[in-house]
């Protein structure tokens, strides 16, 4: 469909000379029909509506005519419908009809009539137009419609008849069938050859008579229907029914005494048309009109060829009630012959009668299809129009089955009787595929230089000849015995042992191959599976290598690429693998364990003749007295804060804060706090935490939701929530670490003095005179600090507790990372943070309901920072 709509876009553009009988122009015409069939309108509405407003069957085919004309030129410019100019006024076009003006449909009626027939249907649909406003679609002229718009735009339900009617076709094809149906090979004939001396004249011919010498004259005629020309100044001669030839001799012998110091001669311009009659089994039988240099195959190509019974091996011609040739159209196909292709005559009778044999070819062929056969043809001739067998065919026979007027009877043609077995209409051919077996071959595998088949026969007929064509054995191959796979007469197998060492040095009696034997040599490798040693711990390169003979601890080690500057020299370690093959019972010894020094050459201290064995694994330890570098750092208000590295593993905070020289003299030692990064372990920990209150949370969310009256919406939105914070729940990379440092540096060495870990950071901050409020109160608010006031005085100031404030749990942050219940007598202290939390699962009032949707996003926030601070 968009192949044809593209043609048509593109028409739209290109000029059209011819103007219609209507009011609407031909590219009028095609705009409308583009604009249309975009628009969704059937075939029908618009073959209705080009009715209604004047076109006619005529325009719509002399519109898809120029189309086709122009899209062969190239689709530039115009296609001029006649040949202009002097030097071309004597070239010859074929007049005869074109294909589509006889083409025919699938009922046999014809799709396209004579320009004078639609030129009455138009008058009546004229005058039926002033009664009615519409067609009736059984109307023939309104399928005429339809079917000329079919050419141009297609109606999806005619293309799936269409292709329908294809793959039908293509269920049966039959060999040449198809020859008169493509639309590049026209047969047409070649109208500018020079003309044929043997060309009879006849009325309608257009002749030039030229005079020149002496005199100077030409002269343009048109044998008249009396067969005659009238040459201006002589009058009529009599040319009809002579060859070109017999003319030229007549002209020169009745103006000769006139003209005799000139010369005379009679060339043909365009010929005359003939009418051709196509009878029998042909898709379009009826009378047809050809140029007179049309030929057989011609005549066969406007009829659309043979139909499904027609045959292609004897087309007859006669000519005045004699045969004048039979045609077989494989002769053309296969030999290019045309033998019987010859030029007809004015009301020649062409006879295409029905198949006398068509024959089914499957299989193994190039051309699996039917073919029609003479009756005295044979399976060779059968398998030429094939094109012969495939690579893969089984070629000494084919089966034949055939139906024999009250059953089927099958055949087996052998090779040397397909010239005298004769075929029969119906048979149906089958070649067979060649079987997947090797004949006369024989096979090595394995550990030789080169495996594979080799032919049995004079140089291969034994084991040590197949040995020695295969150039050897490897050097890893297993000589002392082979196994050879021989097949019996039931194709079952047998084992046959080869001694190939004993039989190459003649110590052994050769063995005799037989066909489809298969010898197998294995190699050393094969026999024991795959050996490999293991190496772990502090090398360059742990992990598997393989085996080999004779390595010792020192080269394995330089293999793995040496040791790390972590390795101990004094504790190498190798396990190998218990293994008794004639044990009856399991044993508690799994491995046995060596234990090894090293020298700082790798070497081994002590026993030197210690090699490994396959399988075994060494261990490299680590040295106890190998530590990293540790560093913790100090920042804030002290006088040297950076980074110092730990020099003992048990230093201590009060250590680190000696080493920073102390205060700067605005440092608030009892906000001091300290940042400790976490290990693997403990972000596992925090992270089991964490998911266990983003479960609790949404749970809680999900509950106060669901009791509102928009329950879907705000469920909705505490998802939401919920999502958010669990986006925000991360597992820090380092955590507060409560601490006192005025007690450590008071008691150096208690309790209160944290022993310090790679890492650490100790945060000295200036003095902060001011206590946060947060949570479940009035209005979150910082407050100044004032001595001695209680935790209830800094939650006044923050409009005291709101209605949903769980008093009993509030708790306060000190700046050192410390937090106390206020419930437990906790001070007051500068820097802290007073947090109140807020109950979740409570009974709501309505307007507390409908503007929880609204405040969802702030509760989850709240929610979060409260979490973070109890982990905290």
């Amino acid at each position: 469909m968009k192949k044809y709509l593209i043609y048509l876009f593109l028409f739209i553009f290109l000029p059209l000379a011819a103007m219609a009988q209507s009011s609407m122009t031909d590219q009028q015409v095609m705009q409308y029909i583009v604009k249309e069939h975009n628009s969704g309108k059937s075939q029908s509405e618009i073959v209705t509506k080009l009715m209604q407003r004047g076109v006619d069957i005529s325009q719509i085919r002399r519109v898809r005519n120029k189309y086709e004309r122009q899209m062969k030129q190239g689709g530039l410019g115009n296609v001029s419908d006649n040949t202009t100019g002097k030097d071309e006024s004597r070239l010859r076009t074929n007049n005869g009809n074109p294909r589509e003006l006889t083409k025919r449909d699938d009922y046999g009626k014809e799709a396209t009539q004579k320009a004078s027939q639609y030129s009455n249907m138009r008058l009546k649909a004229e005058r039926d137009r002033k009664y009615k406003n519409t067609y009736d679609e059984t109307d023939e002229e309104f399928m005429d419609y339809q079917r000329e718009m079919f050419e141009l735009v297609p109606d999806t339900a005619q293309m799936l008849e269409q292709l329908l009617a294809e793959r039908d076709a293509l269920k049966k094809k039959v060999f040449g069938r198809d020859i008169f149906n493509n639309q590049e090979l026209s047969f047409e004939p070649n109208m500018n050859i020079a003309t044929p001396q043997s060309y009879v004249l006849g009325p309608g011919d257009a002749v030039f008579v030229d005079i020149y010498g002496a005199s100077q004259k030409s002269e343009q005629c048109t044998v008249s229907p009396e067969g005659e020309i009238t040459i201006e100044g002589f009058g009529p001669v009599h040319v009809g029914g002579l060859t070109v030839n017999q003319a030229n001799r007549r002209l020169r012998s009745t103006l000769g005494a006139r003209y005799s110091s000139s010369k005379v001669k009679l060339s043909v311009g365009q010929t005359r048309t003939i009418i051709v009659n196509v009878m029998g089994e042909v898709k379009t039988p009826g009378t047809y009109t050809l140029s007179a240099f049309a030929t057989v195959f011609h005549a066969l190509y406007m009829a659309g060829g043979t139909n499904d019974i027609g045959t292609l091996r004897n087309i007859k011609v006669y000519r005045n009630n004699r045969l004048v040739t039979t045609v077989d159209i494989y002769d053309y196909i296969l030999n290019g012959k045309l033998t019987g292709n010859v030029r007809l005559a004015d009301n020649d009778v062409i006879v295409v009668g029905p198949y006398d044999c068509l024959v089914n070819v499957t299989g193994k062929v190039k051309r699996p299809m039917f073919y029609e056969m003479k009756p005295n043809e044979s399976i060779a001739s059968l398998l030429k129009y094939t094109g012969g067998f495939t690579g893969d065919a089984y070629k000494k026979a084919v089966r034949v089955n055939r139906k024999n007027g009250k059953e089927y009877s099958a055949y087996n043609v052998e090779e040397f009787d397909f010239a005298s077995f004769h075929v029969a209409d119906g048979d149906s051919v089958s070649v067979d595929s060649i079987m997947a077996r090797y004949a006369n071959t024989v096979e090595v595998k394995g550990a030789v230089f080169r495996p594979g088949m080799y032919n049995l026969g004079e140089q291969v007929n034994s084991v040590r000849s197949l040995i020695e064509h295969a150039d050897g054995v490897t050097e890893d191959a297993i000589t002392s015995r082979a196994v050879m796979h021989r097949m019996k007469a039931d194709r079952t197998l047998e084992v046959v042992s080869v001694d190939i060492e004993g039989i190459m040095s003649g110590r052994v009696a050769d063995i005799p191959l037989k066909e489809n034997d298969v010898l197998f040599v294995a190699t050393k490798t094969e026999k024991m599976s795959d050996r490999t040693l293991t190496i772990r711990g502090e090398v360059q390169y742990p992990g598997v290598y393989k085996y080999a003979d004779n390595e010792t601890v020192e080269d394995f080690i330089i293999q793995a690429g040496g040791l790390t500057d972590k390795a101990s020299l004094m504790n190498v370690s190798i396990s190998r693998r218990v293994s008794d093959p004639k044990a009856l019972r399991p044993d508690s010894v799994i491995a046995k364990t060596f234990n090894v020094a090293l020298k700082d050459n790798f070497a081994v201290d002590g026993d030197r003749t210690l090699t490994l064995m396959p399988f075994d694994e060494v261990y490299v330890m680590r040295s106890p007295g190998y530590t990293e570098q540790q560093n913790v750092s100090v920042e804030g208000e002290v006088l040297f804060a950076g980074t110092y590295a730990l020099e003992r593993n048990n230093t201590r905070l009060s250590d680190l804060f000696k080493k920073s020289g102390g205060s700067n003299g605005l440092a608030y030692i009892k906000g001091a706090r300290l940042m400790r990064r976490a290990n693997e372990t403990e972000k596992a920990r925090m992270e089991a935490v964490l998911k266990m209150q983003q479960e609790e949370q949404k749970k809680n969310l999900l509950q106060l939701s669901a009791s509102a009256n928009n329950a879907a919406a705000l469920q909705t939105t505490a998802q939401d929530a919920t999502k958010a914070n669990i986006e925000k729940f991360q597992v820090p990379d380092e955590y507060p670490v409560g601490i006192d440092l005025a007690e450590a540096m008071k008691n150096p060495g208690s309790d209160a003095d944290l022993v310090l870990r790679d890492g650490d950071r100790l945060i000295v901050p200036q003095y902060n005179g001011t206590v946060k409020v947060n949570g479940a109160v009035m209005y979150a608010n910082t407050v100044a600090y004032e001595r001695g006031k209680r935790a209830s005085y800094y939650i006044d100031q923050a409009g005291g507790y709101a209605s949903d404030a769980v008093k009993g749990r509030a708790y306060i942050i000190y700046m050192n990372g410390k937090v106390s219940k206020l419930s437990h007598g906790a001070k007051v202290q500068p820097g802290c943070e007073i947090v109140v939390p807020a109950k979740l699962k409570r009974k709501m009032t309505a307007a507390e309901m409908m503007s929880m949707g609204s405040s969802m996003s702030s509760i989850a926030a709240m929610i979060a920072t409260i979490s973070n601070i109890i982990t905290k």
